[in-house]
C-alpha cells in the first residue's frame, strides 16, 4: 500500500525573517510560527475568583467526591490503604462510603459512540462480569433508583419523556454496566490547601505517587474496553483540561471511548509503518534529538517538543519493547507517568490542554510505540488557517523547550516532580534512542 503523503526530510524550516515553517512528519499538517508572537503568557487565570465556601469544597461540580450518585453507577476505583493502591470493581452504593476513592471510573451519560450503536450493528450482549454487576447494583433499592433516576436525566437532557414503565427505564439503564465511554475521574476538584475557586486541582498538581496511580488506573481501564468488548479495535484515550479545550467541568478527568475503527490518523501511521519500521525514531524522537528539542527522558520515556501541530505540542514516547500500554511492567508505565506529570506540573494548572494517548490498535501486527502528546489550547483557530490549511502557532518547538526545561528544573529542585528525571542538557540520547526492535524485521 502506498502511503498518501510522503514526510518531507525537513519538518522544521527556519526562514531568513525568522519565520519557522513546520511539517509533521506523520500527518503533513503544515504549521507557522512567526517571529514576536511567543513571547506571550500562556495561562489563563480564572478572572473573577472567590473565596471557596468550605461546604463546596467536595461538592463543587457533578464529578466531586460528596455527589457519588451524580454520575452514572461507578465501574471501578483505585483506593489507597497505607501507601498501597489497589482497584475495586463493582461495588453497590451502600460500598461506596467504606473506602476512599482517590480515582473513579464511571460511564460517560452522554457517549460518543452509543451502547445502542455496539448493540445494533454487532448484537453486542453484556459478559457475565457486566450482567452481574448489574445484577448486584439494581438488587440494592439505592442501586436501582439511582439507576432510574439517572436514566431520566439523561431522557430529559435529551427531550424525551422520561416517565416510562421502570422495566423500560431499567432497560435503558443496561449502558452503565455495557456501554463502551468512560471517564476516570480525580477525587478533587481543588486543591487540598485551597482558598478560592481558581485554585483547581489539575494532573500537574498530584503528586508523583497519585499521578502515577492515575495513569495506572487508565490503563487498567483501557484494558477493561478491550477485554469486555470482542468488537472494540481501538480505545481512544483523551483529556480535556479547563472549558478552552472542551472539557464540561473544570474537574480532573480522562475518558475512553471504544471504537469499531482505528481512526485516520492511525490508519495513516500504519501506511508509513508498513514502508518504515524505524519511522517513529527517524521522524520523531531522534529528529528531536538531534534538533536539540529533547526536554527530559528518564530509563523508560522521552520528552520532547513537538513540531507540525496545530497548537504547542509536547509529546511523551515509551522506549518499552512492548506495545501495549497494559502489558508493560509498573517500572515502565511509571516512567510514561513520571514525565506526563512532570510536563503537566510545568505547564501550569491555568493552561488549558489537551492530552491525548496513541497505542497500537489490538489488531494489528506491527507493534507501535505507546505516546502520549500534551497539547496547549492557547490559541483560536481563524480564518487564515480555515482558508489555507497552514495553521498559525504561536510558539516555536524551541520556545516550548525553553519554557519547559526551565520549569522542570525547579520543579525537580522543589522535590515537586520525580527525582530520577534528566532534563533538557543533562539528557545524552543516543541515535535511535527508542531501541525499539520489534519494529525491526
Amino acid at each position: 500500500m502506498n502511503s498518501p503523503y510522503i514526510p518531507r526530510h525537513n519538518p522544521l524550516t527556519v526562514m531568513a525573517d525568522g519565520t519557522i515553517k513546520q511539517v509533521n512528519p506523520f500527518t503533513g499538517t503544515q504549521v507557522w510560527t512567526v517571529p514576536g508572537r511567543g513571547n506571550r503568557p500562556l495561562s489563563q487565570p480564572a478572572s473573577n475568583p472567590v473565596s471557596l465556601d468550605e461546604s463546596q469544597r467536595h461538592r463543587a461540580c457533578a464529578f466531586c467526591s460528596d455527589r457519588m450518585l451524580d454520575t452514572p453507577p461507578e465501574k471501578s476505583r483505585m483506593v489507597r490503604d497505607d501507601g498501597h493502591w489497589r482497584i475495586l470493581r463493582g461495588l453497590v452504593p451502600e460500598q461506596l462510603g467504606e473506602t476512599t476513592a482517590e480515582f473513579r471510573r464511571v460511564p460517560n451519560l452522554f457517549e460518543i459512540v452509543s451502547y445502542d450503536y455496539w448493540r445494533e450493528n454487532y448484537d453486542y450482549k453484556m459478559d457475565d462480569a457486566q450482567l452481574a454487576h448489574r445484577e448486584c447494583y439494581e438488587a440494592s433499592d439505592v442501586g436501582r433508583e439511582h439507576v432510574l433516576k439517572t436514566v431520566r436525566t439523561k431522557l430529559k437532557a435529551a427531550g424525551a419523556n422520561p416517565d416510562l414503565p421502570e422495566a423500560e427505564l431499567l432497560e435503558l439503564g443496561d449502558v452503565f454496566f455495557g456501554g463502551g465511554h468512560d471517564l476516570i475521574l480525580g477525587r478533587r476538584h481543588f486543591v487540598d490547601d485551597a482558598t478560592n475557586t481558581s485554585q483547581l486541582a489539575s494532573a500537574g498538581t498530584l503528586s508523583v505517587d497519585e499521578h502515577a496511580a492515575f495513569i495506572r488506573f487508565t490503563v487498567d481501564s483501557m484494558a477493561q474496553l478491550y477485554e469486555h468488548n470482542r468488537y472494540a479495535r481501538y480505545v481512544a484515550v483523551f483529556q480535556n483540561w479547563l472549558k478552552p479545550a472542551g472539557a464540561s467541568f473544570d474537574h480532573l478527568h480522562k475518558q475512553l471511548v471504544a471504537l469499531d475503527e482505528r481512526g485516520v490518523q492511525t490508519e495513516l501511521e500504519v501506511a508509513h509503518l508498513r514502508e518504515n519500521f524505524n519511522m517513529y525514531n527517524e521522524w520523531a524522537v531522534d529528529y528531536a534529538s538531534y534538533h536539540n528539542l529533547i526536554i527530559a527522558e528518564n530509563q523508560h520515556a522521552v520528552c520532547f517538543a513537538g513540531f507540525g501541530h496545530r497548537y504547542p505540542t509536547i509529546e511523551v514516547f515509551s522506549k518499552s519493547a512492548v506495545a501495549e500500554p497494559w502489558l508493560q511492567d509498573e517500572s515502565e508505565i511509571k516512567a510514561m507517568s513520571d514525565l506526563l506529570h512532570a510536563c503537566h506540573a510545568a505547564t501550569g494548572p491555568d493552561v488549558p490542554s489537551n492530552e491525548e494517548w496513541h497505542h497500537k490498535p489490538v489488531d494489528l501486527d506491527v507493534p507501535m510505540p505507546w505516546r502520549v502528546m500534551i497539547k496547549w489550547r492557547v490559541s483560536t483557530l481563524a480564518g487564515f488557517e480555515g482558508g489555507t490549511k497552514i495553521y498559525v502557532n504561536t510558539l516555536s518547538p524551541e520556545n516550548i523547550r525553553d519554557r519547559v526545561t526551565k520549569a522542570m528544573f525547579k520543579l525537580r529542585d522543589e522535590g515537586k516532580i520525580a527525582q530520577d528525571i534528566t532534563i533538557g542538557p543533562e539528557c545524552e540520547l543516543t541515535p535511535n534512542p527508542l531501541r525499539y526492535n520489534p519494529l525491526l524485521p
